[in-house]
């Protein structure tokens, strides 16, 4: 199995990412080819004593920056890191695509290189940290405009992942509104709610944003414009906590002494809200696997997000998902 790097994504550089690369590696065996600029790429590895490990280079001339939009980058930047790191998996030579770059062209490039699964609207799903263990948020970003079908696709979709990835047997599955009543939300939420009830999925009916992380239900669906704002703003609130705890930690002699008594529960509190902890955002309703990470990914980030690519490519996810969709496919009204 190998797993495609397009190793020129990233707001901080091919560096940061060869390292993830070279740390997963080296950690889990996993083979893997560093796509963009090959002269580049051949020093960077060299700096991070990568050349003895399964670690190989695909040239690719162009890099999309984080500003392009979608439709121009897939129109004339053919021989971009993206587009290539997903032409290896066309053609067999890759089982998965990790990237930091662009998230809107690398979504567009998956789904014009690899092809969805008919019919259905791809999402970008995210474990997030709860008091129950991790749940599943998707959309986060890939649709901010979507219809009540969309959101059922999501469900099921998310529910599959769940099951296959955490070991769920059934999965509860709440869709995200502003009360718990089925008539809460607006006329997108309620058709939703009526879709989702009727399905044959676990579904717990609405729950509030002060739910998600009590760990209430194990996939929470939503649009992507919702579930973006709803992730960025946990992301923000949690690095804000942990600046506010320092602060206070550093305030006072007493306080450092505390600081140095509970030092390992606060080690566990920051690994537990850390985003590098998880890796990468998966693109579910593909066909193949692809990983979105964080533009500001850290090393650590892009080793975890080779990890999960790995393990979803091995749990063959999307065939799955795609037998699931096809299975329901008069229900869901798919032609």
């Amino acid at each position: 199995m190998a797993i495609a790097l397009d190793a020129m994504g990233g707001d901080h550089g091919a560096s940061i990412l060869v390292e993830g690369a070279v740390a997963a590696a080296r950690d889990l065996g996993t083979e893997i080819i560093l796509v963009g600029r090959s002269g580049l790429l051949a020093n960077e590895l060299r700096s991070a004593d990568g050349t003895d490990l399964p670690i190989t280079i695909q040239d690719a001339s162009q890099v999309v920056s984080m500003e392009e939009a979608p439709s121009e980058a897939l129109r004339k930047k053919k021989d971009s890191s993206i587009r290539v790191a997903f032409d290896l998996v066309k053609k067999g030579r890759a089982d998965a695509v990790v990237s930091a770059g662009n998230s809107g062209a690398t979504l567009a490039t998956a789904m014009f290189i690899l092809g969805r699964i008919k019919g259905v609207r791809p999402a970008i799903a995210t474990l997030v940290p709860t008091l129950k263990g991790p749940s599943l948020i998707i959309d986060v970003g890939a649709n901010v405009d979507c219809k009540p079908h969309h959101l059922l696709q999501f469900g099921i979709m998310g529910s599959l992942f769940v099951k296959e990835v955490n070991k769920k047997d059934s999965p509860s599955v709440g869709l995200l509104s502003i009360g718990e009543e089925g008539s809460k939300g607006n006329q997108q939420v309620k058709k939703a709610f009526d879709l989702l009830a009727g399905s044959d999925l676990n579904f717990v009916g609405n729950v509030e944003g002060r739910d998600i992380f009590r760990g209430e239900v194990d996939v929470v669906v939503c649009d992507g414009f919702v579930g973006n704002i709803c992730l960025k703003l946990s992301e923000g609130l949690a690095e804000a906590i942990l600046t506010m705890l320092k602060t206070e930690l550093e305030s006072s002699v007493l306080a450092s002494m505390g600081y140095g008594l509970a030092r390992k529960a606060f080690r566990r509190f920051r690994k537990r809200v850390d985003y590098s902890e998880i890796g990468g955002a998966p693109l579910l309703g593909i066909k193949g696997v692809a990983i979105i990470c964080h533009g500001s990914s850290t090393p650590k980030a892009v080793r975890n997000a080779i990890a999960v690519a790995h393990n979803l490519a091995d749990l063959d996810l999307a065939g799955k998902l795609e037998r699931s969709i096809n299975s329901r496919r008069d229900f869901l009204r798919i032609v």
